[in-house]
């Protein structure tokens, strides 16, 4: 009996795979079979390929190409193309966002927000998205099937709730404003989604979002912790691991029928 859940042999991109995230989503699909080409914006080695990824080096490729550089993208492709044909999948992964202990001016007021931030990073959580579609997208199209897997967020749902960094005025004497520009990316992307699935269901090319909630990293302070617990229904943040699962639907033939959807693993958090 066929698995439709299977991803095996399938040739999938993961770009920013080398993240946190973009680790666990190359390991995961690598782990169920499939050949996954990470898409980095700096050079990693086969020999740090194999060490960071142990009995999988044989099924991952790093391709340095940042989304950012389109020419980039078509090179790293094209190699790929040849290696291991067409990409069956696309996780446009790669994203950023302001540091929390980044420049007072990064995390102020919007009145006085730096369009250089802004334009950092629509840059890459949106225009770096679209360069990417139209890299990939265009030869999935062209062979008239293919799965884009964008990486979303609940703060291009909802607000961020600027209440849950209030303490940090108070702590460091200077307010800490979570800034416009990751939301708005994110919002983006989501009818960036909508969008391309309409515009290639013609061609048998799925593109849908998977729209993530707070991820445990241990980098967050226990003040803004215990106040982002209180608002998530399930009363935790999700385990690293606990997106492959939907990646790997995403990416599978059982989500055949899904296409400009919007998968949403958060918790609970965009439900009250």
């Amino acid at each position: 009996m066929t698995d439709i859940f299977s991803v095996q042999d399938k040739v999938i991109i993961v770009t920013g795979g080398l993240g946190h995230l973009g680790t666990q989503f190359s390991q995961s699909l690598a782990a169920a079979g499939a050949k996954v080409a990470i898409y980095s914006r700096r050079p990693f080695s086969p020999e740090q390929t194999a060490a960071k990824f142990p009995g999988l080096a044989d099924r991952i490729t790093v391709y340095h190409a940042s989304v950012q550089d389109k020419a980039a993208l078509e090179a790293a492709t094209d190699k790929l193309v040849a290696t291991w044909g067409v990409p069956h999948a696309l996780v446009n992964n790669a994203g950023i966002d302001s540091k929390p202990d980044g420049a007072a001016d990064q995390n102020g007021p919007f009145e006085t927000y730096p369009r250089k931030y802004w334009d950092e990073i629509i840059d890459v959580n949106l225009t770096g998205v679209m360069q990417c579609c139209q890299v990939v997208g265009t030869r999935m199209a062209a062979e008239r099937r293919g799965s884009i897997i964008n990486i979303g967020s609940m703060y291009g749902m909802v607000s961020p709730n600027q209440a849950l960094y209030a303490y940090r005025e108070a702590r460091d004497g200077a307010p800490f404003i979570k800034a416009v520009s990751y939301a708005a990316s994110k919002a983006g992307l989501l009818n960036l989604s909508r969008y391309l699935a309409t515009y290639w269901a013609p061609k048998n090319v799925r593109v849908n979002t998977i729209t993530i909630g707070g991820v445990k990293t241990g980098a967050f302070d226990k003040e803004f912790l215990d106040a982002f617990l209180q608002r998530v229904p399930l009363g935790r943040q999700g385990r690293i691991d606990e997106f492959n699962a939907a990646i790997q639907f995403m990416a599978s033939d059982a989500s055949s029928y899904m296409t400009g959807s919007n998968l949403v693993v958060d918790g609970g958090f965009t439900a009250w």
